[in-house]
């Protein structure tokens, strides 16, 4: 995604057309979320991961071509972001679920966390080294560099899935069927379960606002990079790491972590703090001191993202749990609106302004929702 928005940065010099590329990347979410929920309910879901990272690697390919050829245009980045979004959609749940199969609830949280380590890594590595490339062997050379990357994970993931004894997964494929109601009457069964779950409908209040306000600051980076901090691809790469570097340690952090009571108090607390330095970096008109500032705001999005799926696997039963944490990723798909709201404010005022209003409006809305749903801060009681 670093690569994609400099490349429509560039090619058009809009804050309003990069926005657009987390619009896209997002969008899937919104249609994919709860669908993605029911396939890992009910398929191989070792085997869905195969199925989403090889999506992921045809779209990179894809867009290896065009930049090979100098085909390229501003709206490519759209579909490919489309592309890449929708294969996350479906990995998500499956992905999230398959760690309580492998590893049981006693040790989930710990599961969870190490598994946030392994997505901050690449959070932290991958922008830094799509700058660099960027700079060093130019936007062409840096995706070659990505489908080799892609490549490999998908080789490794159909090796660990053939080597893999089925007996260790704890996933019944005996959970109730959608034949009886359609899929229509199991979404709505899905969404009350979660509406009369006031911790699980905390944990989705608080997703929505974190993706609608927080997330999109993200693809404001190039901008705030080029524009207001005066930088080229190289540190604007370093800029954007920052956030897996913080989100990393606090990834860890949180692993390190044994008989865990009080979840959503570190759910809560990492989102706040991510949020109050968004608002803090707002403020930054410097490099040096912008980039320790998004460490900081990482690692409160360690917390929030290794919190959000664990609360919601502990509460959840599980013939839900595939479905809930589909919830969870359509709550996640508020990023398109955050990501054209952000646009629309930058395109108007400036970048920074639009960041800084949506860091208070996150603290405001996610002080409500603490108020009128208490249950987040109590002791997680585990469902068999």
């Amino acid at each position: 995604m670093t690569m994609l928005g400099w490349m429509v940065l560039e090619l058009t010099d809009s804050p309003w057309l990069v926005a657009l590329t987390g619009f896209f990347a997002s969008a899937p979410l919104i249609i994919l979320g709860l669908i993605g929920g029911m396939l890992a309910d009910k398929l191989d879901r070792a085997k869905l991961l195969v199925s989403t990272q090889t999506i992921t690697l045809v779209a990179t390919l894809t867009m290896v071509f065009l930049l090979v050829f100098e085909k390229q245009q501003f709206w490519h980045a759209y579909i490919i972001s489309a592309v890449i979004g929708a294969g996350w959609a479906i990995d998500n749940p499956a992905r999230r679920s398959l760690i309580l199969d492998l590893v049981g609830r006693r040790w989930v949280t710990n599961g969870v966390a190490l598994d946030s380590v392994g997505m901050q890594m690449s959070r932290m590595a991958g922008p830094a080294i799509a700058g660099g490339l960027i700079a060093l062997v130019s936007l062409t050379g840096g995706y070659i560099f990505a489908s080799i990357a892609q490549l490999t994970a998908v080789v490794v993931l159909v090796i660990l899935n053939m080597n893999t004894d089925p007996s260790i997964l704890k996933h019944k494929k005996t959970i109730s069927d959608t034949t009886d109601t359609g899929i229509l009457g199991e979404l709505a069964k899905t969404f009350r379960y979660a509406q009369r779950n006031t911790v699980i409908l905390a944990v989705i209040l608080i997703t929505i606002i974190m993706n609608f306000l927080l997330f999109p600051y993200g693809q404001m980076i190039p901008v705030i990079a080029r524009d207001e901090l005066g930088v080229g691809p190289g540190l604007m790469g370093l800029l954007m790491s920052a956030e897996g570097l913080g989100a990393l340690s606090g990834g860890i952090l949180v692993a390190s972590f044994h008989r865990l009571q009080y979840h959503g108090r570190i759910f809560v607390g990492g989102s706040a703090l991510a949020l109050f330095a968004l608002f803090w970096f707002s403020l930054s008109p410097w490099y040096i001191t912008s980039l320790p500032i998004l460490i900081i705001l990482g690692i409160g999005i360690g917390g929030f993202s290794t919190m959000q799926s664990t609360i919601i696997m502990l509460v959840s039963t599980e013939e839900m749990r595939g479905k809930t944490l589909g919830v969870i990723t359509l709550a996640i798909g508020s990023g398109p609106l955050g990501s054209l709201m952000i646009g629309a404010i930058a395109t108007s005022t400036d970048s920074l302004f639009a960041i800084r209003f949506n860091s208070i409006l996150g603290l405001t809305t996610m002080l409500i929702v603490v108020l009128l749903l208490p249950a987040i801060h109590k002791k997680i009681t585990r469902t068999a």
